[in-house]
């Protein structure tokens, strides 16, 4: 029988980290829990979960400060933060400390075990490979690193890979911005979610010579995005 998976909570209310429990053991999943950042990484060491789910305010630590700590120990553990904040900056931030994923306050259960099981839906793959090459770039898709031609490596998070290898399946076509959305994070499309967008910014600082002037990871607009290889 296969093992449950688990999931780290991170939240300093009590009654929204017994909610996300309850919720999430309901769907399943084993539960573990921590009120402050400092509890937090340990018990991650300790437990080595298959995902987090943190929240951004704490009273000890921020959940930026949090995400880098694990990252430096666990680069490729899906972690969603979890934020009262709607700005587009503070996601930014967010999604640059090392997170896959947000959920703004107030958030629905649904959605987050939603993206929740959109990240544990990936099987591996034994008859793809395990490298693509983007221009100057060679991405791992078991490792999840980034080389670049002088040598250089820089881990990437599982929803960057995801949204590559998506891409890569389809070089040289537009993908719509829905399919992406359906088939990584398993949601439904609204203008209002600028994930993908999010996502996309990173991967140009990440690929590109010239971010702001992509050759790469083309935008198509009003429909999605184009991978030119």
């Amino acid at each position: 029988m296969e093992s449950r998976k688990t999931i780290l909570v991170v939240d300093d209310e009590p009654h929204i980290l017994l909610g996300l429990q309850d919720a999430l053991e309901f769907e399943g999943f084993r539960v573990v829990t921590a009120a402050t950042g400092a509890s937090a990484v340990e018990t991650h060491r300790r437990e080595r979960p298959d995902a987090v789910v943190l929240d951004l305010m704490l009273p000890d630590q921020n959940g930026y400060q949090i995400c880098e700590q694990i990252r430096v120990s666990d680069p490729t553990v899906p972690v969603l933060m979890l934020t009262a904040k709607s700005q587009e900056a503070d996601k930014i931030r967010g999604l640059d400390s090392g997170a896959d994923d947000y959920v703004t306050k107030p958030f629905s259960v649904g959605e987050l075990t939603a993206r929740i099981r959109a990240l544990f839906r990936r099987a591996h793959r034994p008859n793809e490979s395990a490298n693509l090459q983007i221009g100057e770039a060679m991405v791992n898709l078991t490792s999840h690193t980034l080389t670049r031609k002088n040598g250089a490596e820089e881990v990437l998070s599982f929803y960057e890979v995801e949204l590559l290898r998506h891409l890569h399946e389809r070089a040289g076509q537009p993908v719509p911005r829905e399919d992406l959305l359906k088939k990584i994070w398993g949601l439904e499309s609204n203008p209002g979610n600028r994930t993908i967008d999010n996502f996309i910014v990173k991967l140009r600082k990440k690929l590109e010579r010239n971010p702001t002037q992509p050759t790469h990871i083309l935008t198509v607009y009003g429909f999605g995005y184009k991978l030119v290889p």
